[in-house]
């Protein structure tokens, strides 16, 4: 992988499209990301689709993003503007290069001492474990949402969409943990992948929210990012086809209404924002 460190003009990035349901700005500690799940929306944005090296490949550490929030917290809330952020919506904060670099620990930091009014952190990595004790002091200051993508309980599954991410029980164990420590915690089913008829039993006692999202209808693009990507030929080629429906989501949200109280399942993308 080739790795660089950079110095970011800005790290609060106004929310627009898909996270202009209530977020107020995204923040991604990182450009670039190692998981390079198969299925990732970002491959067809700019920051990739310009790039000579494959995604998953390359990865920017923007080592003064916890400076950055602090003075740029401060300047929104001279004006008394409402903070309401995404981490990260392009990369993942808790790869594996943050083991190192600690740079979305940096920003937690910073955080806890200029906190939003609401921080919902996606994440597919068991490695956000290392952080409660700063999640446990913010929440104190602010509303905030761990959400983990579990987008299948089976991990043949994953090896075959995400091969280079973290195993299922793995996140699994993760998000119990967080859980256990008071946080608010959502299993975020993004993008809805094959699953067992188990899934929403493994999920029971450890998440507040649940989240379904699906290649046609969350990639930012009404689907058509996802077909670039070669999903609907993927799907095809490992006798998926059944779960790339166009009405996945209303399927899936049935289903597990039959477990969970409906209060607490959202779908994509009207019900994006958990605050209401």
């Amino acid at each position: 992988m080739k790795i660089r460190e950079t110095l970011a003009k800005k790290i609060l990035t106004e929310a627009k499209g898909y996270l202009d349901v209530g977020f107020t700005h995204s923040l991604n500690p990182y450009s670039g990301c190692a998981f390079s799940c198969r299925y990732c929306y970002v491959r067809e944005m700019p920051i990739q689709k310009f790039k000579d090296i494959p995604w998953g490949e390359w990865l920017d550490i923007k080592t003064n993003a916890a400076e950055n929030y602090r003075n740029e917290i401060i300047k929104l809330r001279k004006r008394k503007t409402p903070v309401n952020i995404f981490m990260s919506s392009a990369t993942d904060p808790y790869q594996p290069m943050e083991r190192k670099a600690g740079i979305t620990r940096g920003v937690l930091e910073a955080m806890v001492e200029y906190p939003p009014n609401f921080l919902q952190i996606q994440t597919r990595s068991p490695l956000i474990k290392r952080d409660i004790d700063l999640l446990v002091k913010l929440k104190e200051k602010c509303e905030i949402l761990v959400s983990m993508t579990i987008e299948t309980d089976r991990d043949d599954i994953r090896q075959i969409f995400a091969p280079f991410a973290p195993g299922i029980q793995l996140r699994l164990n993760a998000l119990k943990e967080v859980h256990d420590a008071g946080i608010n915690t959502q299993a975020s089913i993004s993008p809805v992948l094959a699953f067992t008829p188990d899934f929403p039993k493994v999920l029971d006692g450890i998440v507040d929210h649940i989240w379904i999202d699906t290649l046609s209808i969350g990639d930012g693009a009404r689907g058509k990012r996802s077909e670039r990507l070669g999903m609907p030929t993927l799907f095809e080629e490992h006798k998926l086809a059944d779960w790339y429906q166009k009405d996945l989501h209303v399927r899936v949200e049935k289903y597990f209404n039959k477990y969970f109280n409906s209060e607490i399942i959202r779908v994509s993308k009207q019900e994006a924002f958990p605050i209401k």
